[in-house]
């Protein structure tokens, strides 16, 4: 039987040096994430986030909402970088006020896009700017909910919360979302080794990305004057696009609408039933069928295998970036965006 503790050694490599891992913040399960809301520090930052951030001063201002990572602090990850670096390249500049801490750079492989001597700023998170205007990114992340880029590395004096959890737990397709050790454990495990939820995971899913739509509804809708547009950056199909979506968008994309918990079906629902039209939800589908198309350009190009299976592979493991939101391709679409709403704040 799989113990909790056999995880920790692959939870901790996650967690970037100067940082460390929280051994107490380890949420494996949707089980776990609903017991996270319940976690001191975690529940301190959920309150914090709904009811007393405010973006830093100066308008006008954007923003972008970009997903949370398995590697930590977040900027790290090779999806973070490639969009970083999309940013940068078409024209924002960090502020200088995030610099990593000492030694974070050293983790990153020479060579490597996030080496100082390529690029000094590719893990500032410091608010941007460009040509008046400001740029604030914003992760979505469970269980913490949103984390402005702002405080990714540390938060109310001390290292950030979001630089030292673990949280693969919102995502059944992995089949690794489980906590076999639990008492309250219905999921059950294929020949495969693959866990399939029960529903007991399913329901305690709902009450995990209901919760976490809803402080992200707080938070928005309380700080959301203080932007001419907000745009959220969420990969097709996972949840931290649910986490959003309104029924009708969930529908068109065929995402569940509801789960079959413990008590029957259970409703979902997101940031945009609650107000509709709050966050622009990219890329769009016609975004990524063109992104594909595109995709196929290059790698013909490139002498790359450009058969349709192959464009299908690449475009999902983001051709080395992730997700299909690390792809040059795909991100021409964020930036094309931002230089619209950048030409109306002015």
């Amino acid at each position: 039987m799989l113990n909790k503790s056999d995880r920790f050694a692959d939870s901790a490599s996650k967690i970037k040096a100067p940082f460390e891992v929280d051994p107490t913040m380890l949420f494996y399960s949707p089980q776990e994430n609903v017991d996270a809301f319940e976690h001191p520090r975690i529940a301190a930052y959920l309150n914090w986030i709904a009811e007393d951030w405010t973006p830093p001063p100066g308008d006008p201002r954007l923003a972008v909402i970009i997903p949370c990572t398995k590697s930590k602090p977040y900027p790290t990850s090779l999806e973070h970088r490639a969009i970083n670096g999309a940013l940068l390249a078409s024209g924002w500049s960090p502020d200088g006020q995030g610099k990593p801490p000492d030694g974070l750079y050293e983790v990153l492989d020479s060579g490597d896009p996030g080496n100082p001597d390529n690029n000094p700023q590719l893990l500032d998170v410091g608010t941007m700017t460009r040509d008046g205007v400001s740029l604030d990114r914003i992760v979505i992340s469970e269980p913490l909910g949103l984390v402005p880029y702002t405080h990714v590395y540390e938060w109310d004096g001390g290292q950030s919360p979001s630089t030292s959890y673990d949280d693969p737990g919102l995502f059944e397709s992995r089949g690794t979302s489980v906590s076999p050790w639990r008492a309250d454990h219905t999921a059950t495990q294929t020949a495969s080794g693959r866990w399939t939820w029960g529903p007991a995971e399913r329901s305690a899913y709902v009450l995990a990305h209901n919760t976490l739509a809803d402080v992200i509804h707080r938070t928005l809708s309380r700080v959301g004057s203080r932007y001419r547009a907000i745009a959220a950056w969420t990969s097709p199909g996972l949840t931290h696009r649910s986490f959003l979506m309104g029924q009708a968008q969930r529908k068109q994309e065929g995402l569940p609408l509801s789960r079959m918990g413990t008590d029957g079906p259970a409703p979902l629902h997101g940031v945009c039933d609650m107000t509709p039209g709050i966050v622009d939800i990219l890329p769009t589908t016609d975004q990524m069928v063109q992104a594909r198309t595109d995709l196929a350009v290059r790698l013909e190009r490139e002498g790359r295998n450009h058969s349709g299976g192959a464009v299908r592979g690449i475009y999902a493991r983001g051709d080395g970036h992730d997700t299909p939101l690390g792809l040059p391709e795909m991100l021409t679409h964020l930036t094309a965006w931002l230089d619209g709403k950048t030409q109306q704040a002015q």
